[in-house]
């Protein structure tokens, strides 16, 4: 299948704006469970409340005289501030950024009766950053035995300095500009200018810069104004679906060709599915169709001023569904009208542009989709839906940035892909890339963060919905696949259409790869590994890491003449050596078993490396590897193999050994050396050699 590249010319500030948008956004959205909760609590009872209880909703008096502290109150303003916080800092460095960044942040909540919504945006990742530079600071001199010691202590003596840091200093200025903020809202309100923002917010919209806006200004400020009012009109200042309704609808009656077809399907999407970025492809088609959706959006927000109604919580996403489970008990009315208006305004400017416009060959809705994807970064996860099933299996994955991080998966992420990881990463190195990170992980530890994933084909599928918006690879030979020279050619290719300043050119990716339908550091790669010497051959340990007697390869786990005649046997006879040395118990030669029969470790020219599952690692106790050589070749699957290499590996100790055992089989006169091998020394000799 191909693979498509698009190299698009992109402003700096327009992309500065995205990504800090997107990062504003990946704090909330996934905290946005426990904004709905607040709000159906707020909604239920508060004392406007549908259900008031006073115990719950924080008003009036218990028996005792003292006032009711409810959970309404608590959850505003610790609950969600420290998630937000904590989210933040996780985004940045790992679990130990996001616990230091919620340390720093209660600090900033202590420090004024505000909700400090902005405070945990700062405050989370800066925590979570300069944790991550005091850490760099002694990385590597740390005594063994004492790391415990040194980063517990220096994680809370960091937290406390940066929360008394918040409690004296941020707080206050995150409050004045809460409160400078607020001002201007109440200006715009009290003199009937708020629909005027529809002006910045539609446009920001389709250029995907209104995370920025709505996450970082408009969610903090409405949640302050639901507390203080019991509902805010700023959270529909973005999130109404009317205007992009309105569009959608005028489609359906006046547009042309494919547009027309999808654009009912389209608009359930948006409007009951709340995924709004389905529309903006009918807008870039058509750009003056902006007006339409300005048009809508003032008309919506003026009738939500002029009926006083508003939400209690954000509506996210943006569906019908969410924003009438979050309207406040008194809005009912308002919001809907608020929604059927800026859909009848939308609908009404948008069909006029519509008819009175000629098909001056524009109304491409491919095309569009894919600026709109390239305007976002990565594909987007409805674009099937505007341009079917076959022509995103073809189109494939939108990059609008140079390769930069590659990752081979398998299903343990300690052998198969550590030696295709070796591979493909000499094979780029020697094309001039060193900056490209190639790396190995499980597939269970995947996330969205790298631009090209490469997997067996038999474990693609499985790959797939964790690595969204990367660029997908299928190999069945791990050690030697033409998939690896198209995927330097795809990292040169994207390397100098990030550097040109004009149209993008396409790379063409072959029948092996598999481009999905449908953005992280070393420390959010859990179970990632770089091929890094950790221990070295025959028992010699590296750097001290490895115990007397416990190299990763030691000469007694070399067999020159293996005496099994089967694949099955041949994984016994490998995992007995792992078991003689007291590396694995025995439910682990089991489970090398059961990786094999989900999916195959041959890796051609020739070598199996079998090894045990991802859950199976509780049964190593050590790093260890064993070969053994069946001079006569044994059938695998209907392979011919003639070297098995037992793994079984910890942390990235064994890495250093696969890496050697990769440079040696795709190098034939190695390979010949091998086979002619009389004695292990001299097999243990070349990969000494390789080593050097």
């Amino acid at each position: 299948m191909a693979t498509e590249t698009v190299a698009k010319p992109r402003t700096s500030a327009r992309v500065g704006v995205q990504k800090f948008g997107t990062f504003l956004s990946g704090m909330i959205m996934p905290n946005i469970g426990a904004f709905i909760a607040w709000g159906l609590i707020t909604a239920l009872f508060i004392e406007k409340g549908w259900i008031p209880v006073a115990e719950l909703g924080g008003f009036g008096t218990n028996a005792e005289g003292e006032p009711n502290g409810g959970i309404v109150g608590p959850m505003v303003t610790y609950l969600l501030p420290i998630l937000i916080a904590y989210t933040g800092g996780r985004m940045v460095y790992d679990v130990r950024g996001g616990v230091v960044g919620a340390i720093a942040t209660m600090g900033v909540i202590a420090g004024t009766d505000s909700p400090m919504f902005i405070g945990a945006m700062i405050m989370g990742p800066l925590g979570a950053w300069t944790m991550k530079q005091i850490d760099r600071l002694w990385d590597g001199k740390i005594r063994p035995g004492f790391e415990m010691l040194v980063n517990n202590f220096s994680a809370g003596i960091w937290g406390a300095v940066l929360a008394l840091g918040g409690f004296y200093g941020l707080s206050y200025v995150v409050k004045w500009f809460t409160d400078r903020a607020g001002e201007v809202v109440e200006f715009l309100v009290n003199n009937g200018l708020l629909p005027l923002t529809s002006i910045f917010i539609e446009p920001a919209k389709v250029l995907f810069l209104n995370n920025a806006i709505n996450h970082g200004v408009l969610t903090p400020l409405g949640i302050q104004q639901s507390l203080e009012q019991g509902k805010s009109i700023l959270f529909l200042l973005e999130a109404n679906p009317g205007p992009g309704l309105g569009i959608l609808l005028a489609y359906m009656f006046f547009g042309r060709g494919a547009a027309r077809a999808s654009a009912p399907g389209a608009a359930i999407i948006h409007f009951l599915g709340g995924i709004h970025e389905i529309y903006f492809p009918y807008v870039l088609m058509k750009p003056i169709l902006i007006l339409a959706a300005i048009g809508g959006g003032m008309a919506g927000i003026a009738t939500l001023s002029i009926t006083n109604a508003g939400l209690v919580a954000p509506a996210a996403p943006g569906s019908i569904i969410a924003v009438l489970a979050q309207t406040a008990r008194d809005s009912y009315l308002g919001v809907i009208l608020a929604v059927i208006i800026a859909t009848a305004v939308s609908f009404l400017i948008a069909s006029v542009i519509l008819r009175t416009s000629k098909n001056t060959g524009e109304d491409d809705l491919s095309a569009a989709t894919s600026r709109m994807e390239a305007m976002k970064g990565k594909k987007s996860s409805v674009s099937s839906a505007l341009t079917g099933d076959q022509a995103g299996a073809q189109a494939g994955t939108v990059l609008t940035r140079p390769v930069r991080n590659i990752v081979f998966a398998c299903d343990a992420g300690m052998g198969s892909s550590a030696m295709g990881a070796s591979v493909l990463r000499n094979k780029i190195k020697a094309a001039g890339f060193p900056d490209v990170k190639v790396t190995n992980s499980a597939i269970a530890n995947l996330n969205d963060t790298f631009d090209v994933v490469v997997t067996h084909q038999d474990l693609t599928e499985r790959a797939q919905p964790r690595t969204a918006s990367a660029v997908h690879y299928s190999v069945d030979n791990f050690m030697n696949s033409p998939r690896y020279d198209e995927i330097v050619d795809l990292v040169r290719t994207s390397d100098s259409e990030g550097v040109a300043s004009d149209a993008g050119t396409t790379a063409e990716a072959t029948a092996g790869a598999q481009p999905t339908a449908a953005a992280s550091s070393a420390a959010a790669t859990h179970g990632a590994h770089a091929a890094e010497p950790a221990s070295a051959v025959d028992g010699k340990a590296a750097d001290g890491q490895a115990g007397e007697g416990k190299g990763v390869l030691l000469r007694e786990s070399v067999v020159l003449n293996g005496t099994a005649t089967d694949r099955d046997a041949a994984i016994d006879e490998a995992g007995k050596l792992l078991l003689d040395r007291g590396a694995v118990d025995v439910s682990y030669v089991h489970a090398m078993h059961e990786r094999e029969e989900s999916v195959s470790t041959y890796m051609g020219s020739f070598l199996a490396i079998p090894h045990g599952t991802n859950d199976a690692k509780e049964h190593i106790n050590h790093s260890a590897v064993s070969i053994i050589r069946y001079p006569e070749g044994i059938d695998w699957g209907g392979k011919q193999v003639k070297f098995v290499v037992g793994v079984a590996g910890l942390n990235n100790e064994h890495l250093h050994i696969l890496s050697s055992i990769a440079k040696i089989f795709t190098n034939k006169a190695q390979v010949a050396q091998l086979e002619e091998a009389n004695s292990v020394d001299e097999v243990l000799e070349l990969f000494g050699k390789v080593n050097a």
